[in-house]
This record gives structure tokens, sequence and C-alpha cells, in this order.
């Protein structure tokens, strides 16, 4: 029997087309004492940079209707330890890796490719040009055309592995910067990032958070991300694995119809930690309400309306 919910991306042979998204899920320490990675489509690791990071100063959380403001700053243990370390939990599991990518510079984010290229665990690498919680580098790389395209053909040049560009929302013209990292050789995109978003301490006339501004995660974006991704999905030809705010299978089937190739779930999973199990169980229902034979004929239906 064919399975409903199977897609093919450049790199990635999804059972299903759900993931956690970077930074939701770490390097999946607590997901798979939850249920089997296996049961994923894929996972997508938390951002990874040649040097060890602490991230920002605290705190880095604040609560918003809807959704929550995040400025953690791209903590992360760097990418040999990821080589060495974060990686062996995979060891006993079949479920594709995209390993994404950070850095201050346009050399560090070579680096990080370089040292991930031949390492066969990982099937596709998200290049993050997106982060809005960090002063160097991050949406710097992701806020102009030109930028995005030089960073991406240098990454392009440094491997073989399928490159997936994480787009900010933080921009004038999104499809204008998917063009171009399109034509600079992007095989996918993963969008949105978090929008830029700030909360006040009535008490002390001060930002919650110690770096100021944060991401804005969560429900509240949900409308934002499927804007954007309809608007690009209808002008690049790159399949996109949609985020921002999904936290149901009506949620996933909605992004899907706008354009996405591919869903992830963010931070309704710190609500719900076994969310995107859920998501999945609840897929083949849904698809029956709506009468949605498969995921790939939703696919090519989008595709040609």
């Amino acid at each position: 029997m064919t399975n409903r919910l199977a897609l093919h991306l450049p790199g990635l042979s999804l059972k299903n087309p759900i993931m956690p998204v970077s930074g939701t899920a770490g390097f999946g320490e607590v997901l798979h004492t939850l249920y089997p990675l296996d049961d994923l489509g894929a996972i997508i690791l938390k951002a990874t940079t040649l040097a060890p990071r602490f991230g920002n100063p605290t705190p880095r959380i604040a609560e918003c209707p809807s959704g929550m403001l995040n400025a953690i700053g791209l903590q992360n243990p760097g990418v040999e330890a990821l080589i060495q370390d974060k990686l062996t939990l995979f060891k006993d599991y079949q479920v594709p890796i995209l390993a994404n990518v950070a850095g201050s510079t346009l050399e560090e984010y070579v680096s990080v490719v370089e040292a991930l290229d031949g390492i066969s665990r990982i099937n596709a690498l998200e290049i993050n040009i997106s982060c809005p919680n960090v002063k160097e580098g991050g949406m710097a790389f992701g806020t102009t055309w030109q930028s995005a395209r030089k960073l991406t053909e240098a990454v392009r040049q440094a491997t073989s592995k399928p490159l997936y560009i994480k787009l900010s929302p933080n921009v004038t013209d999104i499809v204008g910067i998917a063009q171009a990292v399109a034509d600079a050789g992007a095989d996918g995109l993963s969008m949105i990032n978090t929008v830029l978003g700030l909360r006040l301490d009535l008490k002390t006339r001060k930002p919650i958070l110690a770096n100021g501004y944060g991401g804005l995660s969560g429900p509240a974006i949900f409308p934002i991300a499927l804007r954007m991704i309809h608007q690009v999905s209808r002008s690049v030809d790159l399949p996109i694995i949609g985020m921002g705010g999904v936290s149901s299978a009506e949620d996933a089937l909605e992004m899907m119809m706008a354009g996405a190739s591919a869903i992830g779930v963010g931070s309704s999973q710190f609500v719900h930690p076994t969310l995107c199990h859920d998501i999945i169980d609840a897929l083949p229902s849904a698809m029956d309400h709506y009468h949605i034979e498969s995921l790939e004929a939703l696919r090519k239906e989008v595709q040609h309306d």
C-alpha cells in the first residue's frame, strides 16, 4: 500500500512531512525519550557554529499572547562536538537529518559546511541566514538579495550536500531574496524564521529580554508564514520546508496548500512535547476529511493552481 504521507525532496526521502525545526528540539536528546525518532519525517538539528557559543545573557525568553519571544543567541557546542558527540544519538535511527549551519562571517559558514560535507549521517544542510538574535552574522546575511546570494554561492562551492536556505521574514522583499538564493544554487528553502519583536517590563520600564529584541514564534506568526510561503512558492521553483506557528494537522495541510512541500513544527512543542508525533498520527484522518488522496497529490495540485 502506498504511503499517503510520503514525500521526496532533494536529499530527503520522507515517510511523512513533519519535522522539528532547528532550536526547538536540540539534538534530539529529549524527543527520543518520548517517541521513536524514526517516526518523524526528518529532524532539523540545533544551529551549529564553528566554535562553541554560550549565547546571549539571560533572560532570553518572554511569553506573548499566542507565542513567545526568544533571544537564545545560537548557543551550541560547536561543529566538532556535533560530529564527535551529538550525532551518536542517531546511530540506531534512520530518520533523515538536516544540520542547521550558522556563523558570524561568510568564512565561518564555509568552514562549518566543509566540516559537515563528509559526514554521511547528515542528509542535507539548512543554512541559517535569518536569525534575528545575534549581533553579527545571522539575519545580516538574509536581509538583501546581494548578501544572501553571495553566501549561498560560497557554501554551494563548499559542499555537494543539498542546501536549504532559511529565509528571514524581517525583510521587505522575500521573493527577491528567494530568487537570489535559487539562482545561486540552493536546492530548497526553509521559511519562515521568527519575526523580530519586543516586550517591556512595566515595573522596570526596560525590555524583558536582556538582548532587547527577540524573535517571535508560535501561532501568532502562522498567517505571516502562510502569506510569505504563498508568495515565494508561486515565484520560485524550489521546494519549501514551511514553518511558523504550526500546531495541528490542519495547520500543516493549510501550509502545504499555501505552497510548502514539507512542514516544520517549532515552539508549540514547548507546550506539547509530543506534538510532531501527534500531528503525524492525525494527518490521515484530516486528509480524509478534506478529501486529500496523498500529500504528493496535494503538492501537484498546488503547483498547478
